[in-house]
């Protein structure tokens, strides 16, 4: 981003700036750059410019705002808007993936960084045209080689699949052990409301 001239920025408020950098920033923009790009001191007075837009567009029930992803923030539709523009024809289709695909990938996440030959003992089958297709898509790449035998490639998520999944970074995932509490108390509500006949079946599972 280049930082806007004296006489082209003269009327206009570093806030009004950054909102015009992220109108124009196709890909999320670090608070870092932000500042540098309107001639804000730093990072801190970059988050506090997209904190003041978020505000006012909230106010004004706007059908955008500022979202930290993928390491920095960008100027996304919000949420609610999701079902009606998936039905909009004049909308481009958003990255659809198969359940192999999310299911690769979420290993891939928690798991990271992870070879082919684990990857597959965990599911159970061969993945290497879904590793393809991933690999594809730029949702991973290649992380370096493992000191085992052979050296197999290392696999790891990119920054495309944060934006993809609307994360901030990694520590964004669902925690894994909030997701076991939750199987578990789903789990515990099942045998509490099945009928006798069913409690036995339920427990064998376990």
């Amino acid at each position: 981003m280049e930082k806007p001239t004296r006489s082209e920025a003269v009327d206009w408020s570093p806030v009004a700036l950054v909102e015009a950098a992220l109108f124009a920033a196709k890909e999320p923009v670090s608070y870092r750059r932000l500042a540098a790009a309107v001639g804000l001191p730093d990072a801190t007075a970059a988050r506090s410019a997209v904190a003041e837009i978020n505000l006012r567009l909230d106010a004004e029930g706007r059908a955008f705002r500022a979202e930290e992803v993928a390491g920095g923030v960008q100027m996304l539709t919000r949420k609610e808007f999701a079902t009606w523009l998936r039905r909009r024809p004049e909308i481009p289709s958003e990255q659809l993936l198969s359940q192999a695909m999310l299911e690769t990938l979420a290993i891939i996440a928690y798991r990271q960084p992870i070879v082919r030959a684990e990857l597959e003992a965990i599911r159970g089958v061969n993945c290497d045209e879904i590793l393809r297709q991933l690999l594809q898509r730029q949702l991973i790449r290649i992380a370096g080689r493992d000191e085992d035998l052979g050296r197999p490639y290392l696999y790891e998520t990119t920054r495309t699949f944060l934006q993809l999944f609307g994360l901030s970074s990694l520590d964004n995932l669902p925690k894994l052990q909030k997701i076991r509490a939750a199987e578990a108390e789903i789990a515990n509500k099942l045998r509490e409301t099945a009928p006798s006949s069913d409690v036995s079946f339920l427990q064998s599972d376990h």
